[in-house]
Formats: C-alpha cells, sequence, structure tokens
C-alpha cells in the first residue's frame, strides 16, 4: 500500500512559529511530526509515501530527501503558492498513488496510534478513523453504528486525520482547491463510508497551547 501525508498547509493558527517552519516540520519531545508520521507508516508496512508541498515546503525536502533515512521511497507532490486543500492535494497527487486503497494521514495529528490497514467492504470507497471528541472542540464529526461512519445531529466522535481511500473516492473531482469534508458526508449519507474508533493518544497540534500542552 501507498500513503500519502497531507503537509502543504500554512499553519496559521500556529504562528508565528510556522513563519520560518512548515507546520509538518513542528518539533514534539523532540521530534518533528511528519518524521513520526513516517515511521509509523513504515511499520504499517507502507513502502511508498507521497507527500504534497506548500508553504516552506523546501524545508521538508532537505529534511526527509528520497525518504532512505526510513526505509521509505517519498514522492513529492508539489503545490506551490496555490495550496490545495485536503480534497484538492490527494486529488492532484492521484497519479502517483496507484490504483488500490491508499492511505492518508494528516501531518498536524501527535499519536501513538497504530497504522493498521483495514479491510474495505465492497461497498466501501473509504474508511476513517475517529477518536472521541476532546474538550477543547464544541461538538464532534460523525457517528459510528456498527462500523458505519453517519451523520448525525449530535456527533460524538472526530475524525482523526486518518484514512483510507479508494482512488474512485475521488471520481468525478474537478483539479483544483477542495476539501475533502463534504465528499466525506456525502459517502456517509450514500452507506459507503465505514470507520473505527482509536481511543489512545491522538492530539491536533493546531495552536502554540496545544504545542506547549504537548511539550510540557
Amino acid at each position: 500500500m501507498i500513503a500519502m501525508i497531507l503537509a502543504a498547509g500554512r499553519g496559521e493558527r500556529l504562528r508565528p512559529l510556522t513563519d520560518t517552519v512548515p507546520k509538518a516540520l513542528v518539533e514534539v519531545r523532540g521530534d518533528s511530526l511528519l518524521e513520526r508520521h513516517l515511521r509509523a507508516v513504515k511499520a504499517a508496512g507502507v513502502d511508498s509515501v507521497v507527500i504534497n508541498l506548500g508553504w516552506l515546503g523546501d524545508q521538508i525536502i532537505a529534511r526527509v530527501g528520497s525518504g532512505s533515512e526510513f526505509g521509505l521511497n517519498v514522492i513529492y507532490s508539489p503545490e506551490g503558492d496555490n495550496i490545495l486543500e485536503t480534497g484538492g492535494g490527494i486529488h492532484r497527487a492521484l497519479p502517483m498513488l496507484g490504483n488500490a486503497p491508499f492511505l492518508v494521514v494528516n501531518a498536524d495529528i501527535y499519536t501513538d496510534m497504530p497504522l493498521l490497514i483495514p479491510e474495505l467492504a465492497d461497498q466501501d470507497t473509504g474508511h476513517l478513523v475517529l477518536v472521541p471528541t476532546p474538550p477543547d472542540k464544541s461538538s464532534g464529526d460523525f457517528e459510528l453504528n456498527d462500523g458505519r461512519i453517519q451523520n448525525g445531529d449530535n456527533p460524538d466522535l472526530t475524525f482523526s486525520g486518518v484514512a483510507v481511500y479508494r482512488p474512485e473516492f475521488f471520481a468525478g473531482c474537478v483539479a483544483g482547491r477542495f476539501s475533502v469534508v463534504p465528499m466525506l458526508r456525502a459517502a456517509a449519507d450514500a452507506g459507503r463510508l465505514g470507520g473505527s474508533v482509536y481511543a489512545g493518544l491522538w492530539r491536533d497540534v493546531g495552536t502554540p497551547d496545544k504545542l506547549r500542552e504537548l511539550n510540557a
């Protein structure tokens, strides 16, 4: 399986730190988020990783290079100044991701989650890993019933930023800047999205306060 790490974001909420460091290279407990994810995908049996690049992407290339240090083959999908968001970034990288289901990890999370690759049910175009909604978040994103992702009025679970997609999930998309979230909601309504819950360590490293808390 091939993995993609979404690392192009500007990291506005982490400024001023991200004025000079790309969000994916922010360090938690002496290790960058991106390097943690590279080791985790390798441990999951992944051999090739696509990393999309945006703000200060040259620093990521300088740090990771070919990926050989991690036992990986790293391919880059540069987006320049036109950062394409989650959906657009994945869609642009599809030719590099092959014809089989692929793993996607948001770079800006800190977790000890084992990146186990689920078998997708025949009708499913994706599988999301959800986590208990953290206290600082006003509401969750989805509900999970019998392994099925559902939209609901009182969602109690949050999308972790870890997912597996079939390439067909992006069928009909037009190149450009767009979020994957409306697509996830539509797939959930269509009954084509499986899910699981991880209840261990998971944090969204989105603000200086969250970063300080993790590094305390």
